[in-house]
């Protein structure tokens, strides 16, 4: 694929293991079962409030580590990120994880 956005992304890499994700970030962050920060493990979905309305409007794969990888943006490069980095920690809204 040329580019994702971050729920693009999701749905890429889920769909590589069998797992439909809903379409949005935001309804990504409706289904799924719950995980508790402290509990994340590779591959659990991360949700961010970035939306003007404070609402889910970004969302990360977990690797580990305090880390994830996500999309920042339609056609930009898919990066790494730690969930203490500032701006990540302050829009920090909930973890999910999908099974297959």
């Amino acid at each position: 694929p040329k580019g994702f956005d971050c729920s693009g992304l999701a749905i890429y890499v889920y769909k590589q293991h069998g797992v439909q994700l809903p379409a949005t970030s935001s309804s990504q962050s409706k289904s799924g079962q719950f995980v508790r920060k402290k509990e994340l493990l590779p591959g659990d979905l991360v949700f961010f409030r970035t939306s003007a309305l404070g609402g889910v409007g970004h969302v990360g794969i977990y690797i580990g580590g305090g880390k994830f990888t996500h999309a920042p943006g339609t056609g930009r490069k898919v990066t790494l990120a730690a969930l203490d980095e500032k701006y990540f920690k302050a829009r920090y809204h909930s973890a999910r994880r999908y099974k297959p």
